[in-house]
């Protein structure tokens, strides 16, 4: 007998993130921890206990992930896990802050529009 395994639905994933690494696993943890916090906002540690994926690999897929503006820090507050101030993470860009420089442009742009 054949034994059938469940699989997650998965959020649609950039193409990138499936093209630029050939290790497997890497790819595979990678795309778990983006889809995972397409859901959730947490902390490494969080994330860590939820997808077993180890926390130092945790944080060098968040790097990556960052580098390539899939996923942004929202807060810093205290982890319910460690206690310690840490950095609340998703890959949600609904959730993402507001950048810098489009505040910017648009500060610019409503000063020429005020002052014509």
């Amino acid at each position: 007998m054949k034994k059938e395994t469940a699989t997650p639905e998965r959020a649609a994933v950039p193409k990138s993130l499936n093209s630029h690494y050939k290790d497997t696993k890497y790819q595979t943890e990678t795309q778990i921890l983006f889809d995972y916090l397409q859901n959730y906002v947490c902390t490494a540690t969080m994330a860590t206990a939820a997808t077993g994926i180890v926390q130092k690999s945790i944080c060098r897929y968040k790097r990556t992930l960052e580098k390539m503006g899939l996923l942004y820090v929202v807060d810093f507050k205290p982890c319910p896990l460690t206690g310690f101030k840490a950095q609340w993470i998703t890959t949600n860009p609904f959730l993402f802050p507001k950048s810098e420089s489009n505040i910017q442009l648009s500060l610019f742009e409503k000063g020429l529009n005020d002052g014509l």
